[in-house]
């Protein structure tokens, strides 16, 4: 999928930017890449171009056309705005995506959509981290340089004459997704809906502030392995991403916005409020709080109170269950899993207090901790009574069949995303051979091939590449029409989604078993506990039958 990010920028140095876009430079650091003499060293490979101006000389003209219309005088000025589309890794190697072809595709879309404008379009292929995802960076200077005629997304006064400034509005960044959308559409590129909001979002601050917090964690990690200790925490995480693990964790035992309340601060010592129509939450160690929306669409009102709701039918639909058990005691649960899938459960592992950390140093916590392994006991106690489990043998046994099911059903899934990838590559080739096949066909009507192939050497090399491999691809030479292509790929995308829903329902069910055999073994006082996965056998179960005698008994201690 392509995505499209801005940046605002009060550099009233353009020459940083050129030389950001030309030299390699440390991610982490952002200082430039030196070699053994300490020069500079350009990167790999970049294609670069510059509209309304030279991109070598950018910087100053941009500067000359500042000064001509007397903007931009100010340090807090905007001087720049970068734009950042960045391509699906898979692109590059199920699309046929080059740096050079992202190049004129993202070159078309600038002179679109930042006319009269003085940009600079250059092209990357090496991508974040060592990540191969192909991306471009187009970085404008702020002050239009020439008149254009008014287009749709344009909302300010004078936007399109010559002097005024670059406004990065809602309704601009909407209409840049629109065009993304219809680009990648268009070349047959992998794509989703980038206007619907994210439903986890991290912004590029976050983003830095994880690395940044990664890295010192692993330095002291480091000093506290070499004492011979091991550490706490390995991996760093964000007050933002703290949020986000315990709402994803409250939020599936709350039933309503009190219980969801009461939760957060009980467990993660975290206060929600609602206001204006939308929930604020305030992490332990910050004075003001921090908004919904700032974390994503999953932990906003509409999406919660959903949530919320589906929780209540649930429990609705449990309590209807347990009163007609009689009536639907011949369901079997191990021929047709889907039946549990209709009502989830809400098990969770009962926490060992001998290697619990918080619960050693603190009494308060330990104590909480007490009491809800009591209440997952009994809810595993409830769960293996409800399902008709009655040795542990039984319960290993469904895990396995279910652990069976699940990868069959990924291995489906993998069939269907191979089938994707080669309907991708016939859309792009299709799309590739069309693009090109009237100046081949200029081609081989030219006198003089030899200079005609040499001034559309790249149009002519797309058409034969294209075109030997659909050669190969349909060997009776009947290809797929463009609309039957794409109708085809509609079809299989709704297939992989309906697979992918299998799968994850498969995995949660799993996941729900090995949860009940864990505190079957904890509940029995087992030394090893019952967890095994697709590598590995399950393990030897006690034989012992968990009859109701035992389960009123522990029910009686609870």
């Amino acid at each position: 999928m392509a995505i499209i990010k801005h940046i605002k920028s009060r550099n009233a140095n353009y020459s940083d930017a050129l030389e950001y876009l030309l030299f390699q430079h440390n991610e982490k650091t952002g200082k430039p890449v030196l070699d053994d003499s300490g020069r500079k060293i350009l990167r790999e490979e970049f294609y670069m171009d510059g509209l309304n101006c030279d991109p070598m000389s950018f910087d100053k003209e941009c500067e000359r056309t500042n000064q001509f219309f007397h903007k931009n005088q100010k340090r807090g000025d905007i001087k720049s705005h970068h734009y950042i589309i960045s391509f699906d890794p898979a692109d590059a190697t199920e699309c046929g995506l080059t740096g050079e072809k992202a190049q004129a595709l993202c070159l078309e879309f600038a002179r679109k959509n930042f006319p009269g404008y003085q940009a600079l379009v250059v092209t990357h292929t090496d991508g974040h981290n060592g990540s191969g995802n192909i991306h471009t960076h187009i970085v404008i200077n702020s002050v239009r340089k020439y008149a254009v005629d008014r287009q749709d997304y344009m909302d300010k006064p004078h936007e399109q004459e010559a002097g005024y400034k670059h406004r990065s509005t809602n309704k601009l960044l909407d209409h840049l997704k629109h065009e993304v959308m219809d680009m990648c559409n268009r070349e047959g590129l992998h794509q989703v809906d980038l206007l619907s909001p994210a439903p986890s979002k991290m912004t590029r601050g976050e983003y830095w502030v994880k690395t940044h917090g990664q890295d010192e964690l692993d330095k002291v990690n480091t000093k506290i392995r070499a004492a011979g200790l091991k550490p706490a925490s390995t991996v760093f995480q964000t007050q933002k991403q703290y949020l986000r693990d315990a709402i994803d964790e409250c939020s599936q035992l709350s039933g309503s916005f009190d219980e969801f309340q009461s939760l957060l601060l009980d467990r993660f010592n975290i206060s929600v409020i609602e206001k204006r129509g939308s929930y604020r939450y305030l992490h332990p160690d910050r004075d003001r709080r921090i908004s919904a929306e700032s974390l994503g669409a999953n932990y906003g009102k509409d999406f919660l109170e959903q949530v919320f709701q589906n929780h209540e039918n649930r429990k609705d639909l449990s309590h209807e269950s347990t009163h007609k058990s009689k009536s639907v005691s011949n369901v079997d649960y191990h021929t047709d899993p889907f039946v549990i899938f209709y009502i989830k459960s809400e098990l969770r592992l009962v926490t060992d207090l001998q290697t619990n950390v918080k619960a050693m140093q603190n009494q308060a916590y330990a104590r909480k901790v007490k009491i809800s392994n009591l209440q997952q006991m009994a809810n595993t106690l409830i769960y293996i009574q409800d399902h008709g489990y009655d040795t542990r043998e039984d319960l290993e046994h469904q895990t396995s069949d279910i652990l069976s099911k699940m990868e069959g059903a990924q291995k489906q899934l993998s069939d269907l995303t191979s089938k994707m990838k080669t309907l991708n590559s016939q859309i792009h080739y299709t799309g590739q051979y069309f693009a090109s096949k009237s100046v081949y066909a200029e081609f081989l009507k030219s006198r003089n091939k030899k200079k005609f192939r040499q001034e559309h050497f790249s149009d002519i090399r797309s058409y034969e590449e294209a075109r030997d491999w659909l050669k190969a691809f349909y060997p009776d030479g009947k290809m797929l029409s463009m609309k039957t292509l794409k109708s085809q790929k509609s079809e299989l995308q709704e297939s992989i989604d309906a697979q992918k829903s299998v799968v994850k329902q498969f995995r949660d069910y799993h996941k729900e078993l090995e949860i009940a055999g864990a505190n079957v073994d904890a509940i029995l006082g087992m030394e090893e506990p019952f967890v095994h996965n697709s590598h590995e056998q399950p393990a030897q179960t006690e034989k012992s039958k968990i009859n109701t005698q035992h389960k009123k008994k522990e029910d009686k201690t609870l």
